[in-house]
């Protein structure tokens, strides 16, 4: 009777955990939310705001059934009012939206919230299908000071300012104002099927000299071809930061924190992550003499070491980590950022990102676009002018020479 009973209180444990397991398996795939675009925020040193109201634009990479929106106060040191946020199609008008089309945006089903400095905010679901490389509309109003604001300050896009209080449904900002920051809108995720890749990086990947509103970074063009290649979705979030390195970061905040130290926050909490492209150390090298900060210098072993901690903390989360080479910048206008020491850590650092099994995959980059005449510089007609950074061509070489199979 004795063995009866252990073998039926067993039997009863087993269904119990079978049915526990379907009903998360059922829950994950109803909550199949990917990441579809991202800006990376750097320290807080936006302009200081008050009952305004910003509008950005944003054009995602994967479409989904429905959306929602992440806001970073976690460079900040205030805490962060949202008195209203909506989302929309745009306008015709530049800055404008389709009136028709706007949604509130709701955080835990109220209209407002205020983000602790340190924390983010994750909108609620918000019924609104999409379709892949759309672009959607996202105004925010802020009806108390901000102190210094949470930017992305590279943008590469116009986002409209309005000090006129809550502008948020209005079809054209009254009065407004342009900028070139991204405003605390660091993601927007996509209810989907399929997978999310982060670019983690510098310029390069956040698109510098690539065109204001052209969305022609290299991340952006990869994301067109994934969209038009069929098969399962790829949603492409870019965390590149201009200036950013993998191992310092201040004194210069606009450069944010260091690739090390925003790992966590700005890729591995992306959700349905599944491939990582990291291209980072090009500052590592150059910034030092650039600036002057001594104390700042690396050796080619100082950032072989934290690229590996970039490749095993991403494999830990089952995630794969593909590597991009450094691009060649001899003779770059900024004044001491190329010395032929740096060059001799660019090439060490490359070798080492081609050795087989330090990564899951190898992006040349450098082979891309570097002069075969002269390696250590960029092709003359990928170059924007200063030597360092591709063009629009550049970035266009740089996507379709990535191949689309490792993202299957």
């Amino acid at each position: 009777m004795n063995r009866y009973r252990k073998s039926l209180r067993a039997s009863i444990a087993a269904a119990c955990l079978i049915t526990l397991f379907a009903g998360t398996s059922g829950a994950s795939a109803q909550e199949a939310w990917q990441g579809s675009w991202g800006a990376s925020p750097a320290f807080p040193i936006g302009p200081e705001l008050s009952n305004a109201t910003i509008r950005q634009f944003v054009r995602i990479s994967a479409g989904g059934s429905k959306v929602r929106l992440r806001f970073s106060n976690e460079t900040s040191t205030q805490p962060l009012v949202i008195g209203a946020a909506r989302i929309a199609r745009p306008g015709n008008a530049p800055g404008s939206i389709d009136p028709a089309s706007s949604l509130t945006v709701t955080f835990g089903g109220a209209n407002s919230i205020t983000v602790p400095p340190g924390a983010p905010a994750v909108s609620d679901p918000i019924d609104l299908k999409v379709s892949a490389l759309d672009t959607l509309a996202v105004s925010l109003f802020l009806p108390r000071w901000t102190g210094p604001s949470v930017v992305h300050p590279l943008a590469e896009q116009t986002a409209y300012l309005s000090m006129s209080g809550d502008s948020t449904d209005t079809p054209a900002l009254p009065e407004a104002t342009t900028q070139t920051m991204r405003f605390m809108l660091s993601r927007v995720e996509v209810m989907a099927e399929g997978g999310t890749l982060v670019t983690l990086g510098d310029s390069i990947t956040d698109g510098y000299g690539s065109g204001t509103d052209t969305n022609q970074r290299w991340p952006d063009i990869l994301a067109e071809r994934l969209a038009k290649s069929g098969g399962p979705a790829v949603g492409v979030v870019n965390a590149g930061i201009s200036g950013n390195r993998v191992l310092h970061d201040l004194p210069e905040a606009m450069f944010g924190p260091s690739a090390l130290s925003r790992l966590d926050r700005d890729v591995l909490s992306v959700p349905g992550l599944r491939w990582v492209v990291v291209m980072e150390g090009i500052n590592d090298i150059g910034h030092s003499t650039s600036a002057g900060l001594s104390e700042q210098t690396v050796t080619p072993e100082d950032l072989i070491g934290g690229l590996k901690q970039i490749v095993a903390r991403t494999r830990a989360h089952g995630v794969k980590a593909y590597c991009a080479t450094l691009t060649p910048y001899e003779g770059t206008v900024f004044a001491h950022y190329y010395t032929p020491e740096g060059e001799t850590k660019r090439q060490a650092v490359n070798s080492w990102i081609r050795t087989p099994d330090n990564c899951d995959a190898v992006i040349d980059f450098d082979a891309t676009v570097r002069d075969q005449a002269n390696p250590t510089r960029l092709r003359a007609d990928f170059d924007v002018g200063d030597h360092l950074h591709p063009n629009a061509a550049g970035y266009k070489a740089m996507a379709e020479a990535v191949d689309l199979g490792l993202f299957r």
